[in-house]
């Protein structure tokens, strides 16, 4: 770092800077700031003022600041923010409010304040929600593909060409910054630090006299740790990129931040990795930015965030903490220990705590009312009122399909390789099943296959290739089940091994009963071991499971059948959650092989 620079960049801002605010500015002791003053006035970078103790830049200096201007800014937006829910089920967390202003408004306004305008924000999750920016700052969008697979290793890895050959401010969305630390001029590559007395897992740094960073590691005691905004010099990024580069393309990185590659830079680690790139085994410079205490801010959690704006103690904005607050009669700072829970297929839940004890709030995914009919799904919960069938719901709305259900401490998903646990799982599915409970609304799997052809449809064509042939398949299957007119009783349809929680009593409740209706009860056993990924050993198994014998040759053809039909609803399903935005990796080509295997295996079934 040319400490010459900051010396010619404090004068141009302040010419009556004195030399104690540029010891504090460089962090050196008052006499190493008279020296360095000295050798600016020495090379004809600055002269002294016209008024006393004050200093004026001359040509040389400012031409040694041109060289070092700063040239725009990249500001990474593109994640979930899990630890801020349920917030940031509705805004992505760099556009929440502090003190009533966005914190990413307050960074772009700040760079502004600089005089940077270059400024692009890198988007993924609601990037529709950024768009507004372009127009109020004239800010650019990148879309980053990779966003909800991979971390900022493949962000930044997206935006290098912004950075490449540039003096660039890599920042983070979700920083708030209480005073203005941004310039238009910086000398060398420094990561902005914050002191943490006592033990951290943060991101901790050693460094040497002149700031320079030696060593990254996670974790310690009395550390000066990664802290907020960070500035790339084109020198840096001319040897750094080429490393994230090669660390984007080895496997086992997806989940790394860009700092695991020049953490791993320092210690020598990526010159293992990467023997043959040079970039990678040469000594690589950035800097500490010592910042004082209280400047820079990286909100951990919704709790955090409470602290420092009471705001959010009292009224956050947000649906479904309004809802919480409503349904329990008590204000928002009194929900508590909130944490997201391993997003669904179709919803999205958080669990929280209030009156010491858990619940989940379960949120509809994006296109869920056109599939879920939660009129339907209330009656079923209705009707299951009382017989420890189901998980205990607080509230059921069935026009928004909110729901607040009891959380059940020290239980666990049912696991499908084990026995005894789906013994106790078909045990309470029989329960139902003969428990002569009503509803009025089936479960018709023509309707729905039609419903979700339909649907897929109208987003562009169904991609597999012998799509028709297959589907004159399932009509045949349709057919002939029709034709065995089984008894329809209430049946759950979602009978996924994850819906079953195996209490610490030894009890079983079987949760989410969105798509439950009369429908022939061996559907449930079908979609049962196709949700198991079972196989036909497997699924036989399972309906002696269930039958407490042999099933009959006219059994075990519906289950098979309801397999196949199960799977082609279902693949169907996952291809227009597809369109929208959701992907399910191999689930759909899963299902679509049960659909074809399984109507092969009923075809060799005669009754």
């Amino acid at each position: 770092m040319d400490r010459n620079v900051i010396i010619c960049r404090s004068i141009l801002e302040n010419p009556a800077v004195t030399q104690r605010e540029l010891a504090k500015e460089l962090h050196v002791s008052l006499g190493t700031a008279n020296s360095l003053v000295k050798e600016c006035l020495e090379k004809n970078l600055i002269t002294t003022g016209r008024k006393k103790d004050s200093y004026e830049l001359l040509p040389k200096g400012q031409s040694l600041l041109d060289e070092n201007k700063v040239d725009g800014a990249v500001i990474i937006a593109a994640g979930f923010g899990s630890r801020f829910v349920p917030l940031t089920f509705e805004m992505p967390k760099g556009l929440l409010e502090v003190f009533g202003e966005r914190m990413i408004e307050r960074q772009i306004r700040q760079l502004h304040e600089a005089g940077i305008t270059d400024i692009t924000i890198v988007v993924g999750y609601l990037k529709e929600k950024f768009e507004y920016l372009m127009d109020k700052y004239q800010v650019k969008l990148l879309y980053n593909s990779e966003y909800s697979k991979k971390n900022t290793l493949a962000t930044i890895y997206h935006a290098r060409h912004l950075l490449e050959g540039r003096n660039m401010y890599v920042l983070s969305s979700d920083n708030w910054m209480r005073h203005n630390m941004y310039h238009a001029y910086e000398s060398g590559a420094w990561y902005s630090s914050s002191y943490i007395e006592g033990e951290t897992s943060e991101w901790c740094l050693n460094y040497n006299k002149k700031g320079r960073i030696l060593e990254v590691f996670v974790g310690g005691t009395n550390q000066w740790v990664m802290y907020g905004p960070v500035f790339f010099s084109k020198e840096f990024s001319r040897q750094f990129l080429p490393v994230l580069e090669g660390y984007y393309h080895l496997p086992g990185t997806e989940q790394f931040y860009w700092e695991h590659v020049y953490m791993e830079m320092l210690s020598g680690e990526a010159a293992k990795r990467l023997p043959k790139l040079p970039q990678a085994k040469q000594e690589i410079h950035m800097f500490i930015n010592r910042r004082p205490a209280d400047e820079v801010y990286e909100f951990e959690n919704l709790e955090e965030l409470r602290r420092f704006d009471i705001k959010y103690q009292r009224h956050s904005d947000n649906e479904a903490m309004e809802l919480v607050a409503r349904v329990f009669e008590v204000p928002e700072s009194d929900i508590t220990e909130i944490r997201c829970l391993k997003a669904g297929m179709t919803n999205k839940s958080f669990l929280f705590k209030v009156k010491n004890k858990h619940y989940i709030c379960r949120i509809p995914g994006p296109g869920t009312e056109l599939l879920i009919n939660r009129q339907q799904e209330k009656a079923v919960y209705d009707a299951l009122h009382g017989m420890d069938i189901t998980e205990k719901v607080i509230y059921l709305n069935g026009e928004t399909g909110y729901k607040i259900a009891e959380f059940y401490e020290g239980a666990h998903n049912a696991d499908a390789e084990n026995e005894e646990e789906i013994k106790k799982c078909m045990a309470l599915v029989r329960k139902f099943h003969g428990s002569g409970l009503k509803v009025e609304h089936s479960f018709d799997l023509k309707e729905r296959i039609g419903f979700y052809e339909k649907l897929c449809k109208a987003q562009g064509d169904i991609l597999f290739e012998d799509y028709s042939m297959v589907r004159r398949q399932m009509s045949e299957l349709l057919e002939r089940l029709e034709g065995l007119g089984h008894k329809k009783v209430l049946s759950h349809l979602d009978t996924v091994v994850d819906n079953f929680l195996m209490l610490p009593d030894g009890s079983v409740r079987l949760i989410d009963w969105e798509y439950a209706g009369m429908c022939d009860p061996l559907a449930d056993i079908a979609m049962c071991a196709i949700y198991s990924y079972y196989n036909e050993e497997q699924t036989d198994r399972l309906m002696e499971i269930y039958f407490e014998r042999k099933p009959t040759t006219e059994e075990r053809f519906t289950v098979y059948a309801h397999m196949a039909l199960g799977g082609f609803l279902w693949s169907l399903w996952a291809v227009y959650k597809a369109a929208l935005g959701e992907e399910f990796g191999e689930y759909t080509i899963i299902m679509y092989r049960y659909a074809k295997s399984y109507f092969k295996k009923c075809s060799n079934i005669v009754l």
